[in-house]
């Protein structure tokens, strides 16, 4: 099975990029998962970005926060799509990333979910993936029918309890 390669220049990106981890987990997807800072080891961030389709990924999730280089520079390395999951930061609250990773130049898409958006990446990453496999579209579909589900639940929960039962949490 094809699989993703997920990149951060920092532990401290962990609890976000673990969220994409987890997706992909739950919908059998395997992966890779790296900490490689592209400003302060870009050898080992170069051969890692330039080897990654490979190794058998056709997919890169890569969050960064403030100047955010590494999913752009994975962009412009690796031929397949990849994800940039901007980090909130301290300073500016992570608009900094977000910018640095969308405003990619012509040429050298970066696809680009919410500040700390790591379960989307994974989602948009399995949607990638999905095009060309038929059973993990299945499960894409399921996950999304589970979802209508419950917030179906939730509703049919306010209808009848009223808005105080969601207010005691």
């Amino acid at each position: 099975m094809a699989k993703v390669g997920i990149v951060m220049g920092s532990d401290s990106d962990m609890p976000v990029m673990a969220q994409a981890a987890e997706f992909l987990t739950e919908m059998g997807i395997d992966y890779e998962m790296r900490i490689i800072s592209a400003h302060r080891e870009p050898d080992v961030f170069f051969s890692w970005a330039k080897g990654a389709k490979e190794r058998g990924c056709r997919v890169i999730i890569a969050g960064a926060g403030k100047a955010a280089h590494l999913p752009g520079m994975c962009a412009a390395l690796f031929p397949l799509p990849v994800i940039g999951i901007p980090m909130k930061t301290s300073d500016l609250g992570g608009l900094d990333s977000l910018y640095s990773i969308v405003q990619m130049p012509s040429g050298i898409p970066c696809a680009t979910v919410a500040i700390n958006g790591g379960k989307n990446a994974g989602i948009l990453a399995a949607k990638i993936l999905a095009v060309s496999d038929p059973e993990l579209l299945a499960k894409l579909e399921a996950y999304t029918e589970k979802m209508k589900n419950d917030v179906m639940k939730k509703d049919e929960k306010l209808q009848v309890e009223g808005y105080q039962v969601f207010l005691k949490k």
